[in-house]
């Protein structure tokens, strides 16, 4: 390489950059809670829910429509979403039954969980970076991915 050339900077994105990501987008741009995104429209970066930041995280805009992602960001949000909810399965979890007593869904629900009235900021923004310390956690070996 010469000494003119600039080498190369980029590496492979994790689950858990994304993660943090999204963890980072909603310390700098603000939480929002019942849509994706604060309706605001005079600002390309919102205030967003914790799917809305992941979305923004993989796809490096706002995302309204499953549509607008290419098919990598697709599978990076999908991925990034579902350790999301393992975590929060391990954690916090939060089920719903219905009124003839069974269990609605097995999993928790990212949007009813960041939905909860008494939800805060900072406890989504500290779940989203335990979810990505998790990840790293089970996928690093040596300081390698794996």
């Amino acid at each position: 390489m010469k000494a003119t050339q600039n080498p190369p900077t980029t590496g492979m994105v994790t689950t858990a950059d994304l993660l943090r990501m999204a963890a980072l987008y909603l310390r700098r741009h603000g939480w929002h809670q019942g849509t994706y995104y604060a309706s605001t429209t005079d600002i390309p970066t919102p205030p967003a829910c914790a799917a809305g930041a992941i979305r923004i995280a993989c796809a490096g805009r706002r995302i309204e429509q499953f549509v607008q992602l290419d098919s990598d960001a697709l599978t990076d949000y999908v991925t990034a979403l579902d350790v999301f909810v393992d975590h929060l399965d391990a954690t916090a979890p939060m089920f719903f039954i219905d009124e003839d007593g069974y269990l609605l869904d097995e999993h928790t629900s990212p949007y009813s969980w960041n939905d909860d009235p008494a939800r805060t900021a900072e406890q989504v923004v500290t779940a989203l970076e335990a979810a990505a310390d998790e990840w790293d956690r089970l996928h690093t070996a040596g300081g390698e991915n794996r």
